[in-house]
């Protein structure tokens, strides 16, 4: 039997997101008539419990998102609903950003892209560099596939560690890292970490987890880049590390506040590099989203489980 599914709001995202719908078996309705939702602007996202609330037979709801923080309330107070999120979904385009900003930062293009005369040399190899990634997510899975023929030596710190296989081996999720450890361990591996990725969901206990301590921990030459969430770092800890070279320096694609304001401390720094939250554009992000949608569209019609599941107790 053919899903019924809403395709709501009305915007440029929603002609192909309900040509994934058809796509997947389904057939697109308007929301009163509909078992599904998928989301199809992540800007309106207070429009979502409305919605839901106003059309009781709606049974899930496929959100744009990787994370839910911006919907965790709707979600919360909705517990009857089914909800799935983007987890996974743009692992790809923003675990390829995240090479391209810990190449650039080690290898001294914060420097040269400022320059305007011949500078002298600067810079470190990833070939070989000890690796840190916090997250244990998608985007951390592709990342370990792209840092793979640099040879590093990839510590992944997350949130379940027992996932791994016995003695630290990596477990199928996390080939290619050499251990994978809690988050208690964490100061343990810093001080020898060359370049320290984060891609972890952002909840209440991974808030702020890079701070004036973590900072401190890391080596003179270390670089943090940034593709999870800008308040996964204390921002005014990080602006005081960079300004007394206390690490090697920063690459952000996101930032706290978001979008950081003009003037604001990190622009002007040398050894900050900043993207505007484009590890995953608008375009190439819809792709990936229809690619999801259909999915789970036809799984719901086969009677299987879905992809992508919020799990409220988590945080993700």
């Amino acid at each position: 039997m053919s899903v019924l599914v809403a395709v709501e709001p009305d915007c440029w995202r929603r002609p192909v997101l309900a040509e994934a719908v058809v796509r997947g078996g389904g057939t697109v309705s308007t929301p009163d008539g509909a078992s599904a939702l998928v989301w199809a602007e992540p800007t309106q996202a207070h429009l979502i419990g409305e919605l839901v609330d106003a059309n009781p037979a709606i049974e899930w709801v496929q959100l744009p998102y990787a994370g839910i923080e911006p919907v965790v309330d709707i979600v919360t107070a909705r517990p009857a609903v089914e909800w799935y999120c983007g987890k996974g979904v743009y692992a790809e385009p923003v675990a390829e950003h995240a090479l391209m900003l810990a190449l650039a930062g080690i290898r001294g293009m914060a420097t040269y892209a400022r320059a305007t005369d011949w500078t002298a040399p600067e810079g470190r190899n990833l070939l070989g560099a000890s690796v840190t990634v916090l997250g244990g997510g998608g985007i951390t899975d592709s990342l370990l596939r792209l840092l793979a023929p640099f040879g590093c030596e990839v510590t992944v710190v997350r949130n379940r560690p027992m996932l791994s296989a016995p003695h630290g081996a990596a477990s199928s999720d996390t080939a290619g890292a050499a251990r994978v450890v809690g988050p208690d361990e964490l100061t343990q591996v810093l001080p020898g970490t060359d370049v320290l990725f984060l891609a972890l969901a952002l909840t209440p206990d991974t808030a702020g987890i890079i701070g004036a301590a973590e900072l401190a921990a890391l080596p003179d030459h270390a670089w943090i880049v940034n593709v999870a969430r800008g308040g996964h770092i204390v921002t005014e800890d990080l602006v005081e590390a960079l300004r007394a070279g206390q690490i090697g320096g920063a690459a952000l694609d996101v930032t706290d506040p978001e979008p950081l304001p003009d003037g604001h401390p990190l622009w002007s720094l040398p050894n900050c590099l900043i993207t505007p939250h484009i590890g995953n554009t608008p375009e190439m992000g819809l792709v990936l989203l229809a690619e999801r949608v259909t999915a789970n569209v036809a799984l719901r019609a086969a009677g299987e489980p879905l992809i992508g599941p919020v799990y409220l107790d988590l945080g993700y």
